[in-house]
């Protein structure tokens, strides 16, 4: 009872919000459940589940006090515990998980199998119905999942109770602190999203810098004040095996392809499909990935309806490449951006009250509608990149970054930020810049043909192109590789195939500018 003091007693109206409704939420599965045998609890020593439990214990009381038994005797906590012990955990987390079980008097079932076997061994062998999981939304086993879901199809069937699904992740850090309970010891040491020990490092955003080139020493986590970093210490999705090939030669051409990272842009609006206005953004935006070392593959403009953006997102989503998104964010009618990523991934439109508190500064009471219907978010599969120089974070859903620019100065702004966050965090890898060259020259396109086929056979790592500036106008023969060396051997193998001073070299505004 010491916890639904503490926060009674407290005068963080939202945190007594968050806490009263999961509190109802276990007291309806408590009642829903005729024993305590028929519920367990999956509890792995993080901060959500250390949330949960401390919630669980409080509601389980409050619930015996409404049925009219004596709170004194029961000095046990009758919820069974459910344990996935596996190899790659912290040794922290077990000693953390192992401790609060002798503390609390836990009764525990440890499971040393994969997730999905032991729970169809350990529902054979008990009468467990429902399972209290600390889920919270923007986990990622938390799409498409409510407070009461019952279990995903292959599995064994038992109702998944979440009762802080729509909790932050400053409520969780509001309740410890506010309760003063014990927590895991590496939540001290600035980890703030624990996996194993293969897929998760300190915070970088928590690092104290240290000059004296000692080891680094990291804040706890409940001092990070962006919430949606909380994954930035978790392994990234991107790991080409070869980003810098350290040889030019035409040997290396194999390695030279692998470390060739591709993206996609998609520019949503009407009004640049019907020729309204000029698509100054996309230029912009496709000249600043060659500026990172990344290939374009695709480029594409649809529609501002939710069936066109989901359908050439989801051509673009299983690939393994960056896909931006820019255009069709926003209150109007005709911002179909959001719902139709949400639509392509399988996930709904979900109100995200952090972004909701962004958007509150920004718009202040000027929005005459409803909020909310601007802070829905793809459920379940939404990152927020947040940075100090923006009012509003940018929106990443798994591969699809959604930059919200409506001008160029506006996208130099928020790619800026994007840059300086990869920098920190590793979105996504940032890679040679590609160098360019460029010839002209007043040959035809009919003597100039056979040579250039040859040469892009010849020199498969760097991108040959053609082009007029106007119809009259002489031949430009781009030459853009991630190496001036192999440029100038391209430009250099096509003028030895022609008559001295067919071709000249000029200057032109390459895409990393």
């Amino acid at each position: 009872m010491e916890i639904d003091k503490a926060i009674r007693n407290c005068n963080d109206r939202r945190l007594k919000t968050k806490y009263n409704n999961a509190i109802y939420v276990v007291k309806r599965a408590l009642a829903l459940y005729s024993s305590t045998e028929e519920v367990a609890f999956s509890f792995n020593g993080g901060k959500d589940s250390t949330v949960l439990l401390h919630i669980l214990r409080a509601a389980f009381f409050l619930h015996k006090e409404e049925e009219g038994c004596s709170v004194d005797g029961l000095e046990k906590f009758p919820i069974r515990i459910i344990y996935f012990e596996s190899p790659s955990a912290f040794p922290e987390i077990n000693s953390f998980t192992y401790d609060t079980a002798t503390n609390y008097g836990l009764v525990m079932d440890i499971i040393q199998t994969d997730f999905k076997s032991g729970l169809e061994a350990l529902l054979k062998n008990r009468p467990i119905r429902a399972i209290f999981l600390g889920v919270r939304i923007g986990d990622p086993t938390a799409v498409g999942q409510e407070q009461f879901s019952p279990s995903s199809p292959g599995w064994p069937p038992f109702m998944r109770v979440n009762p802080i699904l729509d909790w932050s992740y400053r409520d969780v850090w509001a309740f410890i602190l506010t309760c003063k309970v014990q927590y895991c010891s590496l939540y001290d040491q600035g980890y703030t999203s624990i996996g194993s020990i293969h897929d998760t490092l300190p915070n970088a955003l928590l690092c104290i810098s240290n000059s004296s080139g000692s080891k680094e020493k990291f804040r706890p986590a409940y001092l990070l004040s962006d919430g949606r970093s909380e994954r930035a210490g978790r392994a990234k999705r991107f790991s080409p095996s070869v980003l810098n090939p350290k040889s030019n030669g035409t040997s290396n051409m194999d390695l030279q392809k692998q470390s060739m990272l591709t993206a996609s842009v998609i520019a949503v609006g009407d009004e640049i499909l019907f020729g309204t206005v000029k698509d100054q953004l996309g230029l912009s935006l496709r000249r600043k990935v060659h500026s990172i070392g990344w290939s374009i593959s695709h480029t594409s403009i649809v529609r501002n309806d939710i069936d066109s953006v989901a359908e050439e997102v989801e051509l673009r989503r299983s690939s393994n490449e960056m896909v931006f998104i820019y255009g069709g964010v926003g209150p109007l009618f005709s911002d179909a951006t959001l719902g139709g990523i949400a639509k392509a991934f399988g996930v709904r439109l979900a109100p995200d009250e952090e972004f909701e508190e962004y958007l509150r500064h920004l718009i202040g009471e000027q929005c005459t509608g409803d909020r909310n219907e601007m802070a829905q978010l793809p459920e379940g599969i939404t990152e927020l990149l947040h940075h100090e120089k923006l009012s509003v974070p940018l929106i990443k859903c798994h591969n699809v970054i959604v930059l919200t620019a409506a001008n160029i100065m506006e996208l130099d702004l928020q790619w800026d930020c994007l840059i300086e966050l990869t920098r920190t965090g590793d979105l996504f890898p940032l890679m040679e810049p590609y160098k360019s060259k460029h010839l002209t020259t007043k040959l035809s396109d009919v003597e100039i043909a056979p040579s250039l086929a040859k040469l892009c056979l010849e020199f498969p790592d760097i991108h040959i192109g053609c082009y007029r500036e106007s119809r009259s106008g002489p031949i430009i023969i781009s030459f853009q590789g991630k190496n001036e060396e192999r440029n100038q051997l391209a430009t250099e193998a096509l003028s030895k195939k022609f008559q001295p001073g067919a071709f000249s070299e000029i200057n032109l505004h390459s895409p990393e500018t």
